[in-house]
């Protein structure tokens, strides 16, 4: 009944890098596009960066150049590379299929950049 884990995160000073890994149950892992999401209290629920099924990664304006998505393909996980880490990337990250379809967002996996 859990086919998505976030797992990655911490804490780390800006200018940092981190790597997210999103472990995909083997069921959806090749049959899906995927995408991460982050939030901060006080903030909606964004975007952050998303892959085809044929590997196009498209990223939000505020991470481009700076995060690369991609898959590990031996291991089903989607990966988020994050380097040059700002404050303002702070926040709760977690990832689904694109388009969404877990039922829940559950924990997500917590990053904060101290300033």
């Amino acid at each position: 009944q859990v086919y998505l884990a976030e797992s990655g995160g911490g804490l780390v000073p800006a200018g940092g890098s981190l790597t997210l890994a999103c472990a995909a149950h083997a069921a959806i892992f090749g049959g899906n596009a995927f995408a991460w999401y982050r939030q901060d209290p006080g903030k909606q629920r964004e975007l952050v960066a998303r892959i085809s099924r044929a590997g196009k990664a498209t990223y939000a304006d505020s991470v481009k150049g700076r995060f690369s998505i991609f898959k590990d393909n031996a291991k089903n996980i989607i990966n988020l590379q994050m380097d040059r880490l700002k404050s303002e990337d702070t926040g709760v990250y977690s990832c689904d299929t694109f388009p969404p379809s877990r039922p829940s967002w559950g924990q997500g996996t917590s990053v904060t950049v101290l300033e």
